[in-house]
């Protein structure tokens, strides 16, 4: 049996990590089985919103034991990043659902997804310079594109760990919902969006992305434009109209 799970319902997807001995640090073996599953995500057609969800804790970090004799060769294969980076490329809409720790390599995972929510007594940081190294899976550039330059500095180079509550504060989480609550308000966001027309919400995630890596803003906005009056080319733009003045709920066929 594997350390990792998918569920589907309701066109939401829930990917848990099961280690609960290792507090769900994550092994090579464990993302690999991620990448697995996100091959399966992404050719699903069906799904509108990923949550990323593991019970009691998100992931304490990467398997240290498994890293103390890498050389650089062998710490660039035992590297995340390249699964991450699939993660933070969905087309669908992700949620970080954060219960206890998410540390490291887990709050880099964490980062990947496009919204977080946070567990009140959840704890998330970077303590990688305590180890003699630090965040090597999207930490240094997805931290200070969140919650800019100045607070990612301050946690990478102290290394240390957050209350939710101070997460919220700086940008890291989206919401904090009270104890053992932090699934069922992920989920209950998941189904707002999966509410929504599929093609507008892929594309405005799309339109997002691309406008932050766009330096120029008038050229951004161009990018937006264009994006925009395509959907006026799609079935699920006519419906959601048309049924907005039948006043009925609309009938989205993801076209």
């Amino acid at each position: 049996m594997g350390q990792v799970n998918l569920k589907k319902e309701n066109g939401i997807c829930t990917l848990s990590i099961n280690r609960p001995e290792a507090l769900n640090a994550l092994s090579r073996e464990i993302v690999d089985e991620i990448d697995d599953y996100l091959e399966e995500i992404k050719n699903d057609d069906a799904l509108r919103c990923l949550i990323i969800y593991s019970k009691d804790n998100f992931a304490a970090g990467a398997d240290i034991k498994n890293m103390i004799d890498c050389d650089k060769k062998s710490a660039k294969e035992f590297s995340f990043s390249p699964i991450y980076n699939k993660i933070a490329d969905l087309k669908i809409p992700t949620i970080a659902a954060i219960e206890g720790y998410a540390l490291g390599g887990g709050l880099e995972l964490a980062l990947t997804a496009d919204i977080r929510i946070a567990d009140e007594n959840s704890k998330m940081g970077f303590p990688e310079v305590t180890l003699g190294i630090f965040p090597g899976a999207g930490g240094t550039i997805r931290a200070p594109r969140i919650i800019g330059e100045a607070f990612a500095k301050e946690l990478i180079f102290t290394g240390k760990i957050i209350s939710a509550e101070r997460a919220y504060e700086i940008g890291l989480v989206n919401l904090v919902a009270s104890k053992n609550n932090v699934f069922e308000e992920a989920y209950k966001m998941a189904t707002r969006i999966s509410k929504n027309g599929p093609v507008a919400v892929r594309m405005a995630k799309d339109t997002i992305r691309q406008g932050l890596d766009e330096k120029d803003q008038n050229k951004a906005i161009d990018i937006e434009f264009e994006k925009w009056a395509e959907l006026f080319e799609t079935e699920d733009q006519k419906e959601g109209m048309t049924a907005f003045f039948e006043k009925r709920k609309p009938k989205y066929k993801n076209k």
